[in-house]
């Protein structure tokens, strides 16, 4: 393989295989970009990104700007790279960023694009019930998650898959395409080819609300949310003063009761349609523990309703 002078743009823990593959081929990494450290946790300490965690423990230099002015273009340019590698970066990259390297920048996005362009493709791939997603490596544009694919990959979603599990298998797939279409691009072998726009979604950014649980819903639909949405921004529903998380769940056969109403001692709550067996739930300040363990330690009876949250 053709070693490269690359820069890599990425910020959570899906980028930290990806960068780690790059370093193991031999190629020559000039520049790490993620983002700046935030607030984290709940004593909301600043933390670094795993990215910067782990290009610090390899000695490699790193920047963190806010956004590209001149300066940071300049900076970028000057690299003399022969591409950027970018992989759930969080930043939007300027036309001259795009245009410096000499092979251009080359996206790991997780998903089969055109579908679920955007923020949270994984996460939304669950959520929506899909039974496959995979990893495009992208030559990038500017517009979002637009580019011409360079090479694509699929792998099933199974029944009971996270989100934090597929974001580990399409990690260390991502890390392999990116490598042959570092060489494929390297060699002049590989071409990119347009997006069709038919198919085309938008993976909008998880927000905090979608995971207050609506007993409304049907059941499927909120085993999928808990699948998608933990541990962040995580589900959860409120019952007289106590917010409770709800971590794991099943579908279960329901009763035709009300939404929101406990069936059993398991428990198990009803939906529009169907039932939700709560496997795995948590009390602010507590351990997680199953259902049948919360149910000794917190008083809900079979019959009570539980709210749903009010319409606007």
């Amino acid at each position: 393989m053709t070693k490269l002078r690359l820069a890599f743009m990425g910020t959570p823990a899906f980028a930290v295989p990806v960068l780690a593959a790059l370093l193991d081929a031999g190629h020559d990494i000039a520049m790490v970009y993620c983002q700046q450290p935030r607030p984290s946790g709940r004593g909301h300490r600043v933390t670094p990104s795993p990215i910067e965690l782990f290009s610090s423990g390899k000695g490699i230099p790193l920047r963190h700007p806010e956004r590209f002015d001149a300066a940071a273009i300049a900076e970028f340019a000057a690299l003399g790279l022969d591409a950027a590698v970018v992989a759930a970066y969080g930043l939007l990259l300027p036309k001259p960023v795009l245009a410096a390297p000499r092979l251009g920048c080359l996206n790991v996005h997780a998903s089969l694009l055109p579908r679920w362009r955007g923020a949270a493709p994984i996460e939304r791939a669950i959520l929506a019930g899909d039974s496959e997603t995979g990893i495009t490596i992208m030559q990038m544009d500017q517009g979002l998650d637009t580019g011409a694919i360079l090479l694509a990959e699929k792998i099933a979603i199974g029944p009971h898959a996270t989100a934090a599990e597929l974001r580990d298998r399409l990690s260390v797939l991502g890390a392999r395409l990116v490598l042959a279409a570092l060489a494929g691009r390297a060699a002049g072998t590989l071409t990119p080819h347009p997006q069709p726009e038919a198919g085309a979604t938008y993976a909008k950014k998880l927000r905090r609300e979608e995971g207050r649980i609506d007993w409304r819903r049907t059941a499927q639909e909120l085993e999928r949310a808990v699948r998608a949405l933990n541990p962040a921004p995580g589900v959860w529903f409120e019952y007289e003063t106590e917010r409770i998380k709800l971590l794991a769940a099943a579908v279960a056969a329901g009763s035709g009761a009300a939404p929101g109403t406990v069936l059993d001692a398991a428990p198990t709550i009803a939906c529009e349609v169907g039932a939700l067996r709560l496997l795995s739930l948590q009390r602010a300040g507590r351990a997680p523990v199953d259902g049948a363990a919360f149910l000794r330690g917190f008083a809900l009876p079979i019959g009570t309703r539980l709210p749903c949250p009010a319409t606007s």
